[in-house]
């Protein structure tokens, strides 16, 4: 609050030019507004510098966010209030001294956080009990940094045997107890299978009684390491095995707007001109269409046409074989439009029917989804989104041709990791990286 402020009055002030624009009402009032403003955007987009984990990039991108909301809610209230005409230099420039100042706030203030635990201040002390995989391994992430603020006593599980092998074994479970009422036990993690339901039930009444805070580990954690999100419906808790952000209807609509806007430059601003050109060499290289229109796989396993610059030599195996290092089927202009990924342009024309996405799992071939899902789990997962023309997979050194079985297995570890960990942020991240590599060239681009 005493940032966000005094930086306002410190511009307000020192834009003399922009000041006089926007005294038609009094600075109380519009230092009102702003922080009206900060505490509403605040709402949607909470402090969490005080977690125990919490990364520096995630501290970043919540601080643009929320200034971002902040700013966008106070420009519209000045508009519709009518205050401040003309002063468009001053809100550009408090905003961005905001996202600067606040997102190294922020930083900062996350860095004292981590010394202060790592000093020992401000830690939660824990006890584990079940030692088994998920204990153990529940142990690791809270003994990975000091700096998450946990001193962890040790386990309780009822195997003696682990006395002599971990370092910490506190004790049988029915020793949990007398252990808390002589130690200042802060939370409680049950990591012990769910066959044991009256032992958790009754250390969960004990840990409320004496007002400690109870977590469970999940005992199919063992087998199904994902990131679950709870839903509740009515009055009974659901687990969903997969965070999706893009089943939320306010990120598809921001990712549609997007691919709308990003689609209609492209197909205004360079499409003509590049089908005039590119059309015209394809067709002197080899005869036949300046488009190549073939049947892909899309959102749901709906089937549609993807559209492509034609970089090869008609041939009866196009929608079979994939193109592979020196095909003899690529023509000399083919090679360059793959190499650049100029083919790929026509897509846009894709993304405006709404077929496909700017950024996604790059969508196969049908004989290819037809093979692949029966040899790969999770294959299938990668349409759950629309397909993109670029995509996580693409960028990190999965684009072109899978020659094995673990090639395709590591493009749909990316494609799903895309899914679960979809943010727009991360579209823009991977679009840059992929208009970089069309300027550099990529080696699997053939």
């Amino acid at each position: 609050m005493v940032l966000i402020n005094a930086l306002f009055l410190v511009l307000y002030r020192a834009l003399s030019a922009d000041y006089t624009r926007l005294i038609g009402h009094s600075l109380k009032e519009i230092i009102l507004l702003l922080n009206f403003c900060y505490f509403f955007a605040l709402y949607f987009v909470p402090v969490r510098v005080h977690l125990s984990v919490v990364f520096l990039d995630n501290i970043v991108k919540r601080s643009f966010m929320l200034i971002t909301f902040q700013m966008i809610m106070f420009t519209t209230c000045l508009i519709f209030m009518r205050i401040g005409h003309g002063s468009a230099r001053f809100l550009i420039i408090l905003y961005g001294t905001l996202l600067v100042a606040f997102s190294l706030w922020r930083v900062v203030m996350r860095v004292i956080v981590k010394i202060y635990r790592r000093k020992g201040y401000s830690v939660k002390n824990v006890i584990i009990v079940g030692a088994g995989k998920n204990g153990l391994e529940l142990y690791k992430v809270l003994k990975n940094d000091m700096a998450y603020g946990f001193n962890v006593y040790g386990f309780f599980d009822d195997n003696e045997a682990l006395r002599g092998e971990l370092p910490n074994y506190l004790g049988r479970l029915k020793e949990t107890e007398a252990f808390i009422e002589t130690h200042p036990v802060d939370e409680i993690y049950c990591t012990i299978p769910g066959a044991n339901s009256e032992k958790i039930s009754g250390l969960l009444s004990f840990a409320e009684k004496h007002m400690i805070r109870f977590y469970i580990l999940p005992d199919f954690y063992r087998d199904i390491k994902k990131s679950m999100v709870m839903e509740i419906m009515e009055y009974v808790p659901l687990l969903s095995i997969r965070n999706e952000p893009l089943q939320s209807a306010s990120n598809r609509a921001v990712k549609r707007a997007f691919d709308i806007l990003f689609s209609s430059l492209v197909m205004l601003l360079l499409y003509p001109m590049l089908y005039l050109v590119i059309g015209l060499l394809i067709k002197l290289s080899s005869p036949g269409p300046i488009l190549f229109k073939q049947k892909r796989t899309g959102l749901y396993g709906k089937e549609f046409d993807c559209y492509k610059f034609r970089t090869m030599r008609v041939n009866k195996e196009a929608d079979e074989k994939q193109a592979t290092r020196d095909d003899p089927r690529t023509t000399p202009i083919g090679a360059f439009l793959r190499h650049t990924n100029l083919d790929e342009i026509p897509q846009f024309v894709n993304v405006l029917k709404g077929d496909m996405s700017v950024v996604g799992p790059r969508p196969h071939m049908l004989k290819h989804t037809e093979q692949y899902s029966k040899l790969i789990d999770k294959y299938m997962v990668r349409h759950l989104v629309k397909p993109g023309i670029t995509g996580w997979a693409q960028i990190t050194g999965y684009r072109g041709e899978t020659k094995t079985l673990e090639q395709m297995e590591g493009r749909v570890k990316r494609d799903v990791w895309y899914i679960e960990n979809w943010s727009f942020f991360l579209d823009l991240k991977i679009i840059y990286v992929t208009v970089i590599n069309m300027f550099q060239g990529e080696k699997n681009a053939y």
